[in-house]
């Protein structure tokens, strides 16, 4: 193997007595340093480091966007939630129109019995004209029911829930308020 010898010129100032410079005179070129050729031509492979700081910057990019990705996910549900239920809400006005004003006893008889929410549960239809007492409707923080007509919700990621709308298990359902005029999460409510 042959080393490569790089030549730099050295040049000399010598200074006068005011600071000023005389001209630079060129010195005879010496080797800077002795490089082996095989310093000179391109590895062939990555090594250990450059593994793992590929992995940690791919790892840190996964740590910051799956989370914004599953957030992205859930507004999206409580979207086609919200959907579903004005839907609903509408289907059930207008069997109320064309049934001389009587609300439907449950959700089959505006043909949605199966219709599920985006997390796989179905939607809960009660109607509060057929109740007695306020224990099953559900309520605000204040525990006054929200609707005077009938509460349509789902049941939320963790489809559980709870009457007032301030226990836990109800906070991510998404309901049916003031009769129709908020259609929302129970936490935005």
């Amino acid at each position: 193997m042959v080393d490569v010898i790089i030549l730099m010129p050295i040049r000399k100032r010598q200074a006068t007595r005011r600071g000023s410079e005389k001209k630079c005179q060129d010195a005879p070129r010496m080797p800077l340093r002795a490089l082996p050729r095989a310093a000179t031509s391109s590895p062939s492979g990555i090594t250990i480091i450059e593994l793992v700081i590929a992995l940690a910057i791919v790892s840190i990019l996964a740590s910051i966007t799956i989370p914004l990705y599953n957030d992205y996910r859930y507004q999206a549900m409580v979207s086609q939630a919200r959907s579903d239920i004005v839907n609903l809400d509408y289907l059930i006005v207008q069997f109320q129109s064309d049934g001389n004003g009587q609300l439907p006893t449950d959700l089959s008889d505006v043909g949605q019995a199966g219709l599920l929410d985006p997390w796989g549960n179905p939607y809960q239809y009660l109607n509060l004209f057929t109740l007695t007492g306020n224990g099953q409707a559900r309520k605000d923080k204040n525990l006054v029911p929200i609707n005077s007509d009938y509460d349509l919700y789902s049941r939320g990621k963790d489809g559980e829930s709870q009457t007032p709308l301030t226990a836990k298990a109800s906070r991510d359902d998404i309901v049916r308020a003031n009769n129709g005029r908020f259609v929302g999460l129970a936490s935005d409510y």
